[in-house]
């Protein structure tokens, strides 16, 4: 049919460079937490707001890695506290071999004790579990579209810590796994009950316990738990493991 005279021919819309909104197809969640009740809270918020996603879970980090390698997600959401490796262990991984996919950290634990962290291994987003929700799907939609999801009190955070001038915690001079079991130790947790979550040798924990005593240059438990107290690394309640 001839086009009307002055009218070019209709053309496709050459494709953007920009990211997104959202995913071509339906959308791809991976869920990886160790928490069964968590998982399907996570999914049916997911599949409220996008009707047609397909939401894979894994209930520990070497089945959450698999999934990873075996599939291609548009959205990782990832929890920091499971059995074996942690979170952040397996994001690092996660990150090497496919550093466009977003992950969310999702935890208990409050921005204070592990944000950062999780933001400088890669992390596109960190939420505590206590205001998931619409929360959750706000997260989704921005890094979806290319963003970064932090709260204002994060940014006030970052801005701190970024601050050349400022001086660092102690704390920041640990590994990750460091940083974990010093956190262990300043809830109470006996060598074993550490070696036992973390899936180590009781040797290996007193090896990371005696890194951390060096590196914040201290003498004994009751030292690490004053100082985790006293700057708000641990919950009032203890329970190092409830993430």
């Amino acid at each position: 049919m001839q086009e009307p005279h002055g009218k070019t021919p209709s053309r496709k819309a050459e494709p953007s460079s920009a990211p997104a909104a959202t995913p071509e197809g339906p959308l791809k969640v991976l869920i990886i937490d160790d928490h069964p009740l968590v998982r399907r809270g996570l999914r049916e918020t997911i599949q409220e707001e996008f009707s047609t996603a397909e939401v894979g879970q894994a209930s520990d980090s070497q089945s959450g890695i698999e999934s990873v390698w075996r599939e291609n997600w548009d959205v990782i959401l990832l929890d920091i506290a499971m059995p074996g490796r942690s979170g952040l262990d397996i994001l690092k991984e996660i990150k090497q071999e496919r550093p466009k996919t977003p992950v969310l950290i999702l935890s208990t634990y409050s921005e204070d004790q592990f944000a950062i962290r999780a933001l400088k291994s890669g992390a596109d987003g960190y939420l505590t579990k206590d205001v998931l929700g619409q929360e959750l799907v706000a997260a989704i939609k921005r890094v979806l579209a290319g963003g970064k999801y932090i709260r204002a009190s994060l940014a006030e955070k970052l801005a701190s810590y970024l601050d050349v001038d400022a001086s660092k915690p102690l704390h920041h001079t640990l590994s990750d796994r460091e940083y974990q079991v010093m956190r262990m130790i300043a809830c109470g947790q006996t060598p074993k009950e550490i070696a036992s979550e973390l899936s180590l040798s009781i040797k290996t924990v007193s090896t990371f316990r005696s890194r951390v005593l060096k590196k914040m240059m201290m003498k004994n438990n009751a030292e690490l738990m004053r100082y985790a107290m006293e700057n708000g690394l641990v919950d009032t309640q203890g329970a190092s493991h409830s993430a």
